[in-house]
Protein backbone atom coordinates (compact mmCIF):
# COMPACT_ATOMS: atom_id res chain seq x y z
CA UNK A 1 0.00 0.00 0.00
CA UNK A 2 1.49 3.14 -0.62
CA UNK A 3 1.85 6.02 1.57
CA UNK A 4 -0.42 8.37 0.27
CA UNK A 5 -3.44 5.53 0.28
CA UNK A 6 -2.69 4.79 3.79
CA UNK A 7 -3.05 8.79 4.38
CA UNK A 8 -5.82 9.04 3.13
CA UNK A 9 -7.33 5.68 5.19
CA UNK A 10 -5.85 7.61 8.20
CA UNK A 11 -7.81 10.36 7.36
CA UNK A 12 -11.23 9.00 7.08
CA UNK A 13 -11.13 6.74 10.16
CA UNK A 14 -9.96 9.88 12.46
CA UNK A 15 -12.72 12.41 11.11
CA UNK A 16 -15.61 10.98 12.70
CA UNK A 17 -13.43 11.45 15.68
CA UNK A 18 -13.24 15.01 14.95
CA UNK A 19 -15.86 16.28 13.97
CA UNK A 20 -17.44 14.38 17.43
CA UNK A 21 -14.91 16.67 19.39
CA UNK A 22 -17.14 19.63 19.78
CA UNK A 23 -19.89 17.11 20.91
CA UNK A 24 -18.10 16.06 23.38
CA UNK A 25 -16.58 18.70 24.76
CA UNK A 26 -20.24 19.92 24.95
CA UNK A 27 -21.23 16.80 26.86
CA UNK A 28 -18.09 17.57 29.47
CA UNK A 29 -18.32 21.40 30.01
CA UNK A 30 -18.01 22.58 32.35
CA UNK A 31 -14.53 21.40 33.83
CA UNK A 32 -13.18 24.83 34.94
CA UNK A 33 -14.00 28.45 36.05
CA UNK A 34 -16.37 30.82 33.82
CA UNK A 35 -16.25 34.35 33.56
CA UNK A 36 -18.66 37.02 32.94
CA UNK A 37 -17.34 40.17 32.04
CA UNK A 38 -19.40 43.06 32.97
CA UNK A 39 -18.87 46.08 30.10
CA UNK A 40 -19.48 48.82 32.33
CA UNK A 41 -17.91 49.77 35.92
CA UNK A 42 -18.90 47.94 39.50
CA UNK A 43 -22.41 49.46 40.51
CA UNK A 44 -24.31 49.80 37.31
CA UNK A 45 -27.00 47.89 36.10
CA UNK A 46 -24.75 45.34 34.00
CA UNK A 47 -22.73 44.37 36.83
CA UNK A 48 -25.78 44.37 39.63
CA UNK A 49 -26.70 41.63 36.88
CA UNK A 50 -23.59 39.78 36.47
CA UNK A 51 -23.51 39.12 40.24
CA UNK A 52 -26.77 38.27 41.01
CA UNK A 53 -26.40 35.74 38.16
CA UNK A 54 -22.74 34.72 39.06
CA UNK A 55 -23.57 31.83 42.38
CA UNK A 56 -26.64 31.41 40.63
CA UNK A 57 -25.30 29.66 37.73
CA UNK A 58 -22.71 28.34 39.81
CA UNK A 59 -24.44 26.51 41.75
CA UNK A 60 -26.30 25.03 38.58
CA UNK A 61 -22.80 24.32 36.88
CA UNK A 62 -20.59 23.06 39.68
CA UNK A 63 -17.90 25.50 38.76
CA UNK A 64 -16.96 29.09 40.17
CA UNK A 65 -18.52 31.70 37.78
CA UNK A 66 -16.31 35.23 38.14
CA UNK A 67 -17.58 38.57 37.08
CA UNK A 68 -14.80 41.02 35.54
CA UNK A 69 -15.35 44.54 34.86
CA UNK A 70 -14.08 45.36 31.69
CA UNK A 71 -15.70 49.38 30.59
CA UNK A 72 -15.08 51.94 28.34
CA UNK A 73 -16.19 53.20 24.87
CA UNK A 74 -19.46 52.32 25.29
CA UNK A 75 -19.16 48.80 26.25
CA UNK A 76 -17.38 47.89 23.05
CA UNK A 77 -13.63 47.44 25.29
CA UNK A 78 -15.35 44.20 27.31
CA UNK A 79 -17.39 43.74 24.28
CA UNK A 80 -14.02 43.36 22.26
CA UNK A 81 -12.68 40.99 24.75
CA UNK A 82 -15.71 38.39 24.53
CA UNK A 83 -16.17 38.50 20.86
CA UNK A 84 -11.84 37.49 20.63
CA UNK A 85 -12.26 35.10 23.10
CA UNK A 86 -12.00 31.19 22.92
CA UNK A 87 -15.89 29.83 21.87
CA UNK A 88 -15.58 27.31 25.14
CA UNK A 89 -18.37 28.36 26.44
CA UNK A 90 -15.95 29.59 29.18
CA UNK A 91 -16.35 33.55 28.91
CA UNK A 92 -19.43 35.47 28.54
CA UNK A 93 -21.26 39.30 28.28
CA UNK A 94 -23.52 40.25 29.90
CA UNK A 95 -24.59 42.62 26.93
CA UNK A 96 -26.00 45.89 26.70
CA UNK A 97 -28.14 47.06 24.00
CA UNK A 98 -25.47 49.58 23.20
CA UNK A 99 -22.99 46.75 22.51
CA UNK A 100 -25.32 44.74 20.27
CA UNK A 101 -27.61 47.39 18.45
CA UNK A 102 -26.91 50.79 18.81
CA UNK A 103 -22.81 51.20 18.76
CA UNK A 104 -22.30 50.12 15.20
CA UNK A 105 -24.35 53.16 13.92
CA UNK A 106 -22.90 55.71 16.27
CA UNK A 107 -18.96 54.68 15.80
CA UNK A 108 -16.92 55.14 12.96
CA UNK A 109 -15.03 51.76 13.61
CA UNK A 110 -15.68 49.24 15.80
CA UNK A 111 -13.30 46.73 17.07
CA UNK A 112 -16.07 43.30 15.79
CA UNK A 113 -19.17 43.10 14.14
CA UNK A 114 -21.97 43.00 16.85
CA UNK A 115 -24.55 40.99 14.09
CA UNK A 116 -21.55 38.19 13.76
CA UNK A 117 -19.04 38.31 16.59
CA UNK A 118 -21.56 36.83 19.33
CA UNK A 119 -23.81 33.79 20.12
CA UNK A 120 -27.07 34.91 21.62
CA UNK A 121 -27.47 33.32 25.09
CA UNK A 122 -30.66 34.60 26.47
CA UNK A 123 -32.43 37.92 27.32
CA UNK A 124 -31.92 38.98 31.06
CA UNK A 125 -33.76 41.72 31.62
CA UNK A 126 -35.33 44.96 30.11
CA UNK A 127 -36.45 48.43 32.09
CA UNK A 128 -38.21 51.77 31.30
CA UNK A 129 -35.99 54.80 31.25
CA UNK A 130 -37.11 57.38 33.66
CA UNK A 131 -36.10 61.16 33.29
CA UNK A 132 -34.79 62.60 36.83
CA UNK A 133 -33.00 66.00 37.88
CA UNK A 134 -31.64 67.16 40.94
CA UNK A 135 -33.89 69.69 43.17
CA UNK A 136 -31.05 72.27 42.84
CA UNK A 137 -32.77 72.73 39.22
CA UNK A 138 -35.48 74.35 41.17
CA UNK A 139 -38.02 72.84 38.39
CA UNK A 140 -41.01 70.57 39.96
CA UNK A 141 -42.21 68.70 36.79
CA UNK A 142 -41.67 67.66 33.12
CA UNK A 143 -43.16 70.55 31.65
CA UNK A 144 -41.14 73.56 33.96
CA UNK A 145 -38.17 71.43 33.01
CA UNK A 146 -38.66 72.06 29.12
CA UNK A 147 -39.89 75.58 29.80
CA UNK A 148 -36.70 76.15 31.84
CA UNK A 149 -34.39 74.49 29.27
CA UNK A 150 -36.41 76.04 26.04
CA UNK A 151 -35.95 79.55 27.92
CA UNK A 152 -32.10 79.09 28.36
CA UNK A 153 -30.60 76.46 25.38
CA UNK A 154 -27.56 73.88 26.75
CA UNK A 155 -28.10 75.48 30.37
CA UNK A 156 -28.88 72.02 32.27
CA UNK A 157 -26.16 69.14 32.10
CA UNK A 158 -27.15 66.07 31.37
CA UNK A 159 -24.97 62.72 32.20
CA UNK A 160 -25.32 59.21 30.77
CA UNK A 161 -23.76 55.88 30.88
CA UNK A 162 -21.38 56.85 28.11
CA UNK A 163 -21.37 57.56 24.74
CA UNK A 164 -23.84 55.03 22.66
CA UNK A 165 -25.98 53.80 26.00
CA UNK A 166 -29.68 53.13 25.67
CA UNK A 167 -29.80 56.29 28.25
CA UNK A 168 -27.31 58.19 25.75
CA UNK A 169 -29.86 57.85 23.07
CA UNK A 170 -32.78 58.64 25.49
CA UNK A 171 -31.14 61.53 26.17
CA UNK A 172 -31.14 62.38 22.76
CA UNK A 173 -34.82 61.20 22.02
CA UNK A 174 -35.80 63.33 24.81
CA UNK A 175 -33.92 66.75 24.13
CA UNK A 176 -35.28 66.16 20.33
CA UNK A 177 -39.25 65.28 21.16
CA UNK A 178 -38.98 68.02 23.85
CA UNK A 179 -37.47 70.51 21.31
CA UNK A 180 -34.39 71.50 23.82
CA UNK A 181 -30.64 71.19 23.92
CA UNK A 182 -28.82 69.73 26.82
CA UNK A 183 -25.28 69.31 27.43
CA UNK A 184 -24.11 66.05 26.95
CA UNK A 185 -22.10 64.84 30.25
CA UNK A 186 -20.84 60.77 29.32
CA UNK A 187 -19.35 59.18 31.97
CA UNK A 188 -17.67 55.41 32.31
CA UNK A 189 -21.26 53.64 33.49
CA UNK A 190 -24.46 54.77 35.40
CA UNK A 191 -23.11 54.33 38.57
CA UNK A 192 -20.69 57.38 38.54
CA UNK A 193 -23.31 59.69 36.81
CA UNK A 194 -25.57 58.86 39.25
CA UNK A 195 -22.81 59.53 42.10
CA UNK A 196 -22.19 63.20 40.08
CA UNK A 197 -25.72 63.61 39.85
CA UNK A 198 -26.28 63.41 43.45
CA UNK A 199 -23.15 65.47 44.31
CA UNK A 200 -24.95 68.66 41.90
CA UNK A 201 -22.27 67.65 39.66
CA UNK A 202 -24.80 67.55 36.48
CA UNK A 203 -28.74 68.55 35.88
CA UNK A 204 -29.90 65.44 35.20
CA UNK A 205 -30.06 61.89 33.76
CA UNK A 206 -32.81 60.10 31.75
CA UNK A 207 -31.61 56.83 33.32
CA UNK A 208 -32.79 53.49 34.11
CA UNK A 209 -34.90 52.73 37.64
CA UNK A 210 -32.28 50.99 40.11
CA UNK A 211 -29.67 53.01 40.53
CA UNK A 212 -31.71 55.88 41.13
CA UNK A 213 -35.02 54.99 42.68
CA UNK A 214 -33.56 55.05 46.40
CA UNK A 215 -32.47 58.65 45.76
CA UNK A 216 -35.90 59.69 44.60
CA UNK A 217 -37.69 58.23 47.64
CA UNK A 218 -35.30 60.24 50.00
CA UNK A 219 -35.76 63.38 47.97
CA UNK A 220 -31.92 63.88 47.07
CA UNK A 221 -33.55 63.23 42.93
CA UNK A 222 -36.51 64.50 41.69
CA UNK A 223 -38.22 61.94 38.89
CA UNK A 224 -39.90 64.15 36.26
CA UNK A 225 -41.56 61.17 33.68
CA UNK A 226 -41.35 57.71 33.25
CA UNK A 227 -40.18 57.26 29.56
CA UNK A 228 -42.69 54.18 29.23
CA UNK A 229 -46.49 53.81 27.71
CA UNK A 230 -47.62 53.29 31.64
CA UNK A 231 -46.88 53.91 34.59
CA UNK A 232 -44.90 51.74 37.00
CA UNK A 233 -46.23 50.54 40.42
CA UNK A 234 -42.69 51.12 42.43
CA UNK A 235 -43.77 55.18 41.84
CA UNK A 236 -47.20 55.02 40.86
CA UNK A 237 -47.20 59.37 41.66
CA UNK A 238 -44.95 59.61 38.83
CA UNK A 239 -46.39 60.14 35.48
CA UNK A 240 -45.42 59.05 31.65
CA UNK A 241 -43.96 61.44 29.41
CA UNK A 242 -47.47 61.58 27.71
CA UNK A 243 -49.48 62.34 30.61
CA UNK A 244 -46.70 65.22 31.10
CA UNK A 245 -47.32 66.69 28.39
CA UNK A 246 -44.56 64.64 25.80
CA UNK A 247 -46.54 62.07 23.61
CA UNK A 248 -44.29 59.24 21.77
CA UNK A 249 -41.31 59.57 24.03
CA UNK A 250 -40.27 56.29 25.13
CA UNK A 251 -36.99 54.89 25.94
CA UNK A 252 -36.04 51.53 27.52
CA UNK A 253 -32.93 49.65 27.98
CA UNK A 254 -31.95 45.67 28.00
CA UNK A 255 -29.53 43.52 28.71
CA UNK A 256 -28.56 39.84 28.04
CA UNK A 257 -26.12 37.45 27.99
CA UNK A 258 -24.22 36.59 25.03
CA UNK A 259 -20.91 33.94 24.35
CA UNK A 260 -18.38 34.00 21.51
CA UNK A 261 -19.59 33.04 17.95
CA UNK A 262 -19.36 29.47 17.19
CA UNK A 263 -19.80 28.57 20.94
CA UNK A 264 -20.86 24.49 20.75
CA UNK A 265 -24.95 24.90 20.61
CA UNK A 266 -25.28 22.55 23.01
CA UNK A 267 -23.28 24.69 25.13
CA UNK A 268 -25.76 27.68 24.55
CA UNK A 269 -28.10 25.80 25.18
CA UNK A 270 -27.61 24.56 28.66
CA UNK A 271 -26.28 28.20 29.78
CA UNK A 272 -29.98 29.66 28.63
CA UNK A 273 -31.76 26.47 30.14
CA UNK A 274 -29.76 27.28 33.64
CA UNK A 275 -30.02 31.08 32.75
CA UNK A 276 -33.68 31.36 31.83
CA UNK A 277 -34.35 28.56 35.24
CA UNK A 278 -32.52 31.59 37.37
CA UNK A 279 -34.08 34.36 36.17
CA UNK A 280 -38.05 32.55 36.26
CA UNK A 281 -37.36 31.89 40.25
CA UNK A 282 -39.67 33.80 42.28
CA UNK A 283 -37.47 35.58 44.94
CA UNK A 284 -35.39 36.96 42.39
CA UNK A 285 -38.12 38.00 40.23
CA UNK A 286 -39.37 40.15 43.15
CA UNK A 287 -35.66 41.44 44.48
CA UNK A 288 -35.67 42.97 40.77
CA UNK A 289 -39.27 43.62 40.62
CA UNK A 290 -38.63 46.35 43.74
CA UNK A 291 -35.89 47.78 41.89
CA UNK A 292 -37.69 48.58 38.49
CA UNK A 293 -36.20 46.07 36.25
CA UNK A 294 -37.89 43.04 34.74
CA UNK A 295 -36.53 39.73 34.34
CA UNK A 296 -36.56 37.99 30.93
CA UNK A 297 -35.70 34.51 29.86
CA UNK A 298 -37.04 32.71 27.18
CA UNK A 299 -35.39 30.89 24.55
CA UNK A 300 -31.87 30.85 22.35
CA UNK A 301 -34.45 31.38 19.33
CA UNK A 302 -36.46 34.55 20.13
CA UNK A 303 -33.40 36.06 21.56
CA UNK A 304 -32.01 35.80 18.39
CA UNK A 305 -34.73 37.20 16.34
CA UNK A 306 -35.14 40.15 18.76
CA UNK A 307 -32.15 41.42 18.24
CA UNK A 308 -31.98 42.20 14.66
CA UNK A 309 -35.38 44.46 15.29
CA UNK A 310 -33.84 46.06 18.16
CA UNK A 311 -30.63 46.42 15.51
CA UNK A 312 -33.14 48.46 13.01
CA UNK A 313 -35.21 50.08 16.02
CA UNK A 314 -31.95 52.00 16.80
CA UNK A 315 -30.55 52.48 13.93
CA UNK A 316 -33.86 54.51 13.16
CA UNK A 317 -33.04 56.87 16.21
CA UNK A 318 -30.09 56.96 15.86
CA UNK A 319 -30.11 58.49 12.18
CA UNK A 320 -33.34 60.75 13.48
CA UNK A 321 -31.04 62.53 16.47
CA UNK A 322 -27.93 62.51 13.98
CA UNK A 323 -25.71 61.71 16.38
CA UNK A 324 -21.95 60.48 15.67
CA UNK A 325 -18.87 59.19 17.44
CA UNK A 326 -15.45 58.85 16.95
Amino acid sequence: MSFRRRSVLVALASAPLTLAAPAIRAQTWPTKPLRIVAPFPPGGVADVLARALAPELQKALGQSVLVDNKPGAGGNVGGEIVAKSDPDGYTLLLASAGILTINQFLYGKMPFDPATAFAPVSMVADMPNIVVVHPRTGVEGLRAFIAAAQAQPGRFNFGSAGNGTTTHLAMEMFQKAAGIKLSHVPYRGAAPAVQDLVAGQIDGLVDNPPLVLGHIRAGTLRALAWAAPQRMAILPNVPTAAEAGLPGFEASSWFALVAPAGTPAAVVTRLNAETTKILSEPAMVAQFAERGVRLAGGSVESFATYIPKERARWGDVVRATGVKLE
